[in-house]
């Protein structure tokens, strides 16, 4: 197992060096730079700024230099001091900003992840064991009105019936009378009670495709052979379902990890802006307004690279409960 996980590490290292090439390359795409921007926002606004100005100003930030230079400096500085660089915009290292905004982003996003599974999965295996039963009807319709449902859509709504009937503002992280405050245990259940709205949301926005997946993939496995025969030789309904039909099903879930985590990730991005949550969405955005490069690039970098920590832990997980997978190659 441990040599398994090691090749799947070493296979990632070149995938990893790509993506920052593209993510430095989708920043750079737009014409102009963060210093070409705030010059333009000056003298749009009266302010009479020299050509000679303008020149220091755009040599004092580098951005005289060509594209494949400044790129190379970025990367020096991630690899040897593990420094994403400087936010132009917010006048702070991108680390720091980093470090306020990405654990919440991820708390966010791994919970609503696990929120989705357990919602789908118990769901998925009801309806393939129950095909065409009223039960199945109803969760097949609640399933389609969730997957056509826009998140950024139900967060505004859900926010305005917990305001208007309820006495509750689901925006922001805290209430107004928690902020500036040390952290204590009502602010820590305030910030639970904010965080509910969001993890719902955010989490059951891939619960409808997830439950289709596993119901149909169940179904599947319970018309195979050897089911019929366990079956026949008597083995109990539920020993047979959860053996091997369920893990077998499960298979194409966990397999989705690589593209459901950055989905996970874009898809709180809307949903943080309308809450007023303090995540890396927002973040995101006004970097990109900006063309603060190195703040934008490295947000995007992180995006990217959940795809590949998604797919090595889907790897993982395949290679848990599918033996196939994890000797696979072993003996050749």
């Amino acid at each position: 197992m441990l040599a398994f996980i090691l090749r799947r590490l070493v296979m990632l290292l070149p995938i990893l060096f790509l993506i920052s090439i593209v993510s430095f390359v989708i920043i750079e795409l737009p014409p102009g730079d963060w210093v070409t921007y705030q010059i333009e926002s000056l003298r749009s606004s009266g302010v009479d700024l020299n050509e000679e100005e303008a020149e220091r100003l755009i040599a004092m930030y580098g951005f005289d230099q060509p594209a494949y230079m400044r790129y190379y400096r970025w990367m020096e500085g991630i690899i040897v001091d593990f420094n994403f660089g400087w936010s132009f915009q917010w006048n702070r290292t991108v680390n720091e900003l980093l470090a306020e905004r990405l654990p919440l982003t991820l708390t966010i996003s791994v919970l609503a992840l696990l929120i989705s599974w357990l919602v789908a999965i118990p769901i998925g295996i009801y309806s393939a064991t129950h095909q065409y039963s009223p039960g199945d009807y109803v969760f097949t319709f609640f399933g389609f009105i969730g997957l056509a449902t826009p998140g950024f859509l139900l967060a505004m709504v859900m926010a305005w019936i917990l305001f208007r009937y309820f006495d509750f503002s689901s925006l922001g992280l805290y209430d107004v009378k928690y902020m500036g405050q040390p952290m204590n245990m009502d602010k820590f259940l305030n910030m639970l009670q904010h965080l509910v709205l969001p993890l719902l949301i955010i989490g059951l926005a891939g619960t409808g495709a997830t439950i289709r997946v596993m119901r149909g993939n169940l179904l599947d496995e319970l018309k195979k052979q050897y089911v019929i025969t366990a079956r026949a030789k008597g083995v109990s309904e539920m020993q047979l379902l959860f053996k091997y039909p369920v893990r077998m099903a499960l298979n194409p879930v966990l397999s989705t990890i690589g593209w459901v985590l950055p989905g996970i990730f874009s898809g709180e991005v809307l949903v943080s802006l309308i809450l007023g949550l303090q995540t890396t969405g927002p973040l995101l955005l006004r970097a990109v307004l900006a063309q603060d490069m190195f703040l934008a690039g490295s947000i995007i970098m992180i995006l990217s690279a959940l795809t590949v920590v998604g797919t090595l832990l889907s790897d993982i997980l395949l290679a848990v409960i599918d033996p196939r997978i994890r000797y696979e190659g072993v003996g050749k």
